[in-house]
């Protein structure tokens, strides 16, 4: 099963965010892996469960934006 959580930009880019959707880094190709999205770089992150996803998620999301002058 698959999952996707991502902040994106007004022009549709994503900025941040978490998935399983494809492989990372030296993991054979097409074999999926929980990895992180910040910019343009990807690490491959341990999945815990849900919540603590949804709590990562979160202060990426609030980190990215603050860096951006968006939030204080």
């Amino acid at each position: 099963m698959g999952y996707a959580l991502t902040l994106q930009g007004s022009d549709g880019a994503r900025i941040a965010g978490f998935d399983n959707d494809h492989s990372v880094g030296r993991r054979k190709r097409g074999e999926p892996q929980d990895h992180r999205h910040q910019l343009r770089t990807v690490r491959p992150c341990d999945y815990q469960d849900a919540a603590t996803l949804l709590a990562d998620f979160w202060m990426l999301v609030d980190a990215v934006l603050k860096e951006r002058g968006v939030l204080k």
